[in-house]
């Protein structure tokens, strides 16, 4: 699952790509079938990238996209974002066992699995076998590719003339 350029900004519903930047904020494009555009300026919106967003555990945080992989392998039907919280609770509980119950909301439940469902019919879940054995040949090649040895030719130093200073200019008088 590659979620590179995938954004979720705080106040909007819905996950968006980032498109671009320019000099009052960043361009998104949101992920349903409007493929809206958005400009979100920098200094106000906060942007939350789903690739570093991880979740708490009773040991250690869950990334998103280890949740992510776990509902895409489960057996069953994956409930609706509006289900009981008691449901959704549940079903969390099979996919990322190991989270902490204390301080993961229901709300939290219900974004990850409503993002899931925006996600799920986007090609994204294939997408990362191809970017990462793209990424191996590149660095592969860069590897391989032996670095120049910069050779530094000895210039002719000029030879130092040395000036005779100037002469006093002498007014003549008439």
């Amino acid at each position: 699952m590659n979620l590179t350029g995938l954004v979720a900004v705080s106040g909007k519903p819905g996950l968006y790509k980032l498109i671009g930047q320019n000099k009052s904020g960043f361009i998104l494009e949101s992920l349903d079938a409007q493929k809206s555009k958005l400009v979100v300026n920098m200094s106000t919106a906060k942007l939350a990238s789903l690739e570093d967003i991880t979740i708490y555990g009773d040991d250690e945080d869950l990334r998103l996209k280890d949740v992510f992989e776990a509902m895409k392998a489960f057996k069953g039907v994956v409930p609706e974002a509006k289900a009981d919280g008691k449901d959704l609770r549940k079903f969390f509980f099979e996919v990322a066992p190991n989270h902490d119950e204390t301080r993961v909301y229901a709300s939290d439940i219900k974004k990850i699995v409503s993002w899931y469902h925006i996600l799920k019919d986007l090609p994204i879940f294939s997408e990362e076998e191809q970017v990462a054995t793209e990424t191996q040949e590149i660095e592969a090649v860069t590897e391989e590719k032996p670095k120049a040895a910069k050779v530094k030719e000895a210039k002719p130093k000029a030879e130092k003339t040395t000036k005779a200073p100037a002469k006093k200019a002498t007014k003549k008088e008439a």
